[in-house]
């Protein structure tokens, strides 16, 4: 409730003074709002923590194909000593639907140059912290066709040998797919990253879907 203060004992004109009553709050309201907020600190640096986490597994994977690090590549079939990211993999394809899809384009210079510039895009938008909505999108995609080219969910490989699925449906791709749409939903870059920086760009602000 507000009152005005009165000018007891004084002549003239006197701004009059506003007062504001406030309720105390209850001892347990305070106590659980000061706790939703370290809490809510530590979950956002948390998904943080897993959105560099993420975006260093696209990274390595960008660079140990590109220079041939020695781990999945060796270096002689480097990128840029004229190996091909895709070709080992997608021509190693023995199971699903689309086996006779990847062969085709298995080697491919487009298949190439989309599939590193996917690993390198996501890696950088994860690590900044930047469009993790598109991100999200383009990496979902990029999982569903690795997991085409995996079909976990036969139990046998064309040939007939066992596929060694151990999930028909959620594996490993799968879940990196549901990392990134959650840090994309929990808008994860704006902790340690440039995510709110972002959002206040014009082209941001006029298509959020860029967000």
């Amino acid at each position: 409730m507000a009152v005005h203060g009165h000018t007891h004992g004084h002549r003239g004109f006197r701004l009059p003074v506003r007062r504001t009553t406030r309720t105390a709050p209850a001892s347990g309201e305070t106590a659980a709002a000061t706790a939703v907020v370290p809490a809510a600190s530590t979950a956002a640096r948390v998904l943080a923590g897993v959105r560099f986490a993420t975006g260093f597994v696209f990274l390595w994977a960008f660079a140990d194909k590109a220079f041939g690090l020695g781990y999945a590549t060796p270096a002689e079939r480097a990128w840029i000593e004229g190996g091909s990211p895709t070709k080992g993999f997608l021509s190693g394809v023995a199971v699903g639907p689309l086996e006779s899809f990847f062969h085709d384009i298995a080697g491919a210079a487009w298949a190439d140059w989309l599939f590193m510039l996917g690993l390198l895009g996501i890696g950088l938008a994860l690590t900044a912290g930047v469009a993790l909505r598109l991100t999200a999108a383009a990496g979902t995609v990029m999982m569903a066709l690795m997991w085409a080219a995996e079909w976990p969910l036969a139990q046998h490989l064309s040939d007939g040998s066992p596929s060694m699925s151990t999930n028909p449906v959620v594996d490993y791709h799968v879940m990196y797919a549901a990392v990134m749409i959650a840090l994309a939903v929990a808008a994860a870059g704006d902790t340690w990253g440039l995510g709110r920086w972002w959002a206040r760009l014009p082209l941001v602000r006029s298509f959020p879907w860029l967000r």
